[in-house]
């Protein structure tokens, strides 16, 4: 802990300004941790109750429910679907096709980008600053006198650990955020899925809703 209070002391100018990545990342990655707990909806709860108001309602019904929702598939999906329903089928799948691209999937990887930028930065800036300590720490070692060269070279080894506190606090933050990324990135593939049979779903109930109709 010493040594660590002493790289934030001595090289401050890498640090802090690595402490202050390390708090936005972390602020990013909750962020898009809510993002994505308020895109989901239980759709085996919500889909019970959009076929009672396709039946009662009817689309204008469905839509206003949907739009009550803060799920992205109801509220954007399902939506784009039910107001293209009037035209077909190929006309829903259209619609919710091009609603899922431009809507939904830049939603879900809204956020991500940064927090990629920030876990390769903060590994850069942590070399960086390794190397930058390091030359200072052998650059003392090689203007040495020759009778006190062996002492001061001992000495210097404290400078070299220290040195390695930058790119090691580097590497802590990237690792997490490296990691956050890819799970984030298999979740909206997983959300991809979903969205694909939850479509399938509501074309099969607004099928069905015409069918008693007639």
């Amino acid at each position: 802990m010493k040594a660590f209070a002493n790289f934030f002391r001595d090289d401050w100018y890498f640090a802090w300004p690595m402490t202050v990545m390390m708090i936005i990342a972390f602020g990013l990655v909750v962020w898009r941790l809510l993002l994505n707990i308020h895109a989901n909806t239980r759709l085996d709860r919500f889909l019970p109750i959009l076929q009672e108001t396709l039946k009662n309602k009817g689309i204008r019904g469905a839509v206003s429910l949907c739009n009550q929702e803060r799920g992205l598939i109801p509220s954007v999906l399902y939506v784009a679907g039910l107001e293209a329903s009037e035209q077909g089928v190929a006309a829903m799948r259209r619609s919710m096709a091009t609603a899922a691209e431009l809507e939904i999937l830049p939603r879900l990887n809204a956020l991500l980008a940064p927090i990629l930028a920030i876990a390769k930065i903060a590994t850069m800036v942590g070399l960086l600053g390794t190397v930058i300590s390091m030359i200072g720490t052998f650059s003392a070692i090689g203007s040495a006198k020759a009778d006190g060269t062996a002492t001061r070279v001992t000495d210097q080894s404290g400078a070299i650990g220290l040195a390695l506190f930058a790119t090691a606090m580097g590497l802590a933050i990237a690792i997490p955020l490296v990691f956050t990324h890819v799970m984030f990135k298999d979740w909206i593939h997983r959300f991809e899925t979903k969205m694909k049979g939850a479509a399938q779903k509501l074309i099969i109930l607004v099928q069905n809703t015409k069918s008693e109709a007639h």
